[in-house]
């Protein structure tokens, strides 16, 4: 019961920031897109720290609104981190709806290797963050995540823009609205990135998945491949965050 007591009291006496074990997740942040042509709204994860910190790596999240209301991934994050599992990261939570009429979702228009889309990342947003935290420039460093047509949007950036994100994480993509895209990647040469890819074996986009895997493999992509027994959901995508950021950011000693 003493020690408990004196362990107690050290803690109570300890300034907060040295108590403080979760990061924070802001409010959503508005830009204008000059190459889109309209606003978008995003949040920020930054981990424990953040003001002693620089170089942080970066995951940026298409649909973002679900992986954090759906995924929990900000909680995921404090987990990994907290635990030392990886390493702190800023995590950017892109929305993909009309910030001023949510039921407008854009996804389809905007995760169809959009060029545009990928502009307003490359010349607007990724120079935004950069500016505004303390975060690695370093490709390397920089990850584009997302599921179903978020999934084939990280397959597009991992073609268009490997000297911007040097790693993409693609759950269940659905690559049928681009069917090229399978082609491209096995004809044209091996980009120098990281892969995490994903997928259900129940009414998921499962033998895309298989076809996507043989071809990053033949051409000697950097992978690391899952399949789960899930279907198209949030219980097939949730329970492999920590997959996915243990692949990108895993600390040194693991």
């Amino acid at each position: 019961m003493r020690v408990w007591l004196i362990a107690l009291t050290v803690m109570l006496t300890m300034p907060s920031s040295a108590l403080a074990l979760d990061g924070k997740l802001s409010g959503n942040q508005r830009i204008t897109s000059a190459y889109l042509g309209y606003d978008l709204q995003y949040r920020v994860y930054t981990p424990p720290g953040i003001e002693d910190l620089e170089n942080v790596p970066t995951i940026y999240a298409t649909d973002g609104q679900g992986y954090i209301r759906a995924g929990g991934m900000h909680r995921v994050l404090d987990k990994e981190i907290a635990e030392g599992r990886i390493r702190p990261v800023v995590a950017i939570f892109v929305d993909a709806r009309d910030p001023d009429y949510l039921r407008n979702n854009r996804r389809n228009s905007q995760f169809f290797c959009n060029t545009d889309y990928l502009k307003f990342y490359v010349g607007e947003l990724v120079p935004r963050i950069s500016d505004d935290y303390p975060v690695s420039l370093s490709h390397k460093d920089r990850v584009i995540l997302g599921l179903s047509f978020g999934g084939l949007n990280a397959a597009c950036f991992g073609l268009m823009a490997p000297s911007t994100f040097g790693g993409i994480a693609m759950q269940s993509p659905a690559i049928h609205p681009v069917p090229i895209l399978r082609d491209l990647y096995e004809s044209e040469e091996t980009r120098p990135i990281r892969v995490f890819l994903s997928v259900g074996k129940i009414n998921d986009n499962t033998e895309v998945g298989r076809d996507f895997k043989r071809i990053l493999e033949e051409k000697g992509y950097d992978l690391f491949y899952k399949e789960v027994n899930a279907s198209h959901t949030w219980r097939n995508w949730k329970p492999l965050l920590d997959d996915v950021l243990q692949h990108f950011f895993a600390t040194s000693t693991r």
